[in-house]
């Protein structure tokens, strides 16, 4: 212990000065003796070191979107080179470097954080051994021993002798029950804010190692913090039990507000913002069109979520601009479909096709005398009422089965071959 204590004095003594900071305000309040005084000051220091680290969270999440983008393509080198293991990690590097991501971006918040929590142990064990540290001097100590969280002494652990227990003024069956619940309480928020990473902020469509190994995480880490919990003085329980919710609430936050292209939670997402666009008719909040703008410049490249909402505009009258905003619709023209076709919108008339003409019309020339072309539009075929006195004498010689004179061929009649015709038989009547 005394190594842990030399290796991590550089940040036990201001973890130390910042409780003792928070406990000077809430024991004005509930008393300097209280749990609820050390309790809350814990409590503060976590939610402290939390708002301090929430940029590294930032690019975390950063991080991981570019991991599970970069899936498909660490799948295919995995396969190239899976018989040379130095040429596929050689080739991962150089993905990483194109790229610009870093596999341990990912880890930043937990690496930060390490630190204090390491430093809050320290703290914690040596109020349990009698020993001042950093800032808390012999009386700080004294009030702290005191201090009870539901029964259970503050340095108290689940693994302590009885006797160990009754010197801090509590019960084994106490320290047992309190630091229990605490390790479930844990566990259970750890293994919720996995799964929920897992079930509505993963893009479905991609399949890949990667995709296991956190679901594999998911019942790991849970199982993890339930073996090394015993071993947990009761403040470190609270402090962990306090910044697996603030990062359970975090991610939840980022989730509904900036979920994962292509995941449950975007089309959750892009379903709400559908409906408050077309009810106002604007894009009103600016991160909201930051969205749309990206929707909009990915063109073809769109998944299904983003389709649907691309179409769902149009289906309003409404067409996405490339800045993010949203402006009214009213002609075909300006409302465009995912694929960059142009689709028909609300309120505009629908192009009329040409009429389909009968097999007759189509042998006569076609839609000559129609109403097709126009109603207004003289009629150019001949009628019968429109042919010459001298045609109606050749037109009668012909039925008959005279040839043309001059050598000229007759168009052959619908339903009759081209050439010399067999007479028809007589009649059997």
């Amino acid at each position: 212990m005394d190594t842990i204590a030399s290796l991590f004095s550089f940040i036990t003594t201001p973890v130390s000065w910042v409780i003792v900071q928070f406990h000077s305000v809430y024991g004005a309040l509930f008393g300097p003796d209280t749990g609820w005084a050390w309790g809350l000051s814990i409590v503060s220091l976590v939610i402290l070191i939390r708002i301090c680290l929430i940029p590294l969270f930032v690019k975390q999440i950063k991080a991981t979107r570019a991991m599970q983008t970069l899936q498909p393509e660490m799948k295919k080198i995995q396969e190239r080179y899976k018989n040379d293991k130095q040429r596929q990690s050689e080739e991962m590097m150089k993905l990483y470097k194109e790229t610009g991501t870093n596999p341990l971006s990912s880890c930043l918040p937990i690496l930060a954080q390490s630190p204090f929590f390491f430093a809050l142990y320290h703290v914690l064990n040596s109020i349990a051994s009698n020993d001042t540290i950093g800032v808390i001097n012999d009386r700080l100590l004294e009030s702290a021993q005191k201090a009870h969280i539901f029964g259970a002494p503050l340095a108290a652990k689940f693994t302590d002798s009885s006797s160990k227990v009754e010197a801090l003024g509590s019960s084994l069956t106490d320290v047992r029950v309190v630091t229990a619940i605490m390790i479930v309480l844990m566990s259970a928020s750890q293994f919720f804010t996995q799964r929920q990473l897992m079930t509505k902020n993963v893009d479905t469509t991609v399949k890949t190692p990667f995709m296991q190994q956190q679901k594999m995480l998911m019942y790991v880490f849970p199982v993890m913090f339930a073996v090394f919990g015993i071993n947990f003085p009761v403040g470190v329980l609270v402090y962990w039990l306090t910044t697996n919710v603030w990062t359970m609430g975090q991610q939840m936050y980022v989730i509904r507000n900036n979920p994962t292209p292509g995941s449950k939670a975007q089309a959750e997402y892009l379903e709400r913002l559908t409906k408050h666009v077309t009810q106002h008719d604007k894009v009103g909040k600016r991160r909201d069109r930051a969205i749309v703008k990206a929707i909009v410049a990915k063109g073809r490249d769109r998944n299904d979520f983003e389709r649907k909402f691309i179409n769902g505009l149009s289906k309003a009258g409404l067409a996405a601009q490339a800045d993010g905003t949203v402006i009214k619709s009213d002609s075909a023209a300006a409302a465009q479909a995912e694929d960059g076709t142009p689709t028909t919108a609300v309120g505009t008339q629908k192009r009329q096709q040409p009429k389909r003409q009968s097999k007759s019309q189509r042998q006569h020339g076609g839609a000559v005398g129609t109403k097709a072309a126009g109603e207004n539009e003289p009629k150019t075929s001949l009628t019968k009422s429109d042919e010459p006195e001298d045609a109606k004498p050749a037109a009668a010689a012909n039925k008959g089965g005279a040839k043309p004179a001059g050598g000229t061929r007759s168009k052959a009649q619908s339903g009759q071959r081209k050439g010399p015709q067999r007479p028809k038989s007589p009649s059997k009547k």
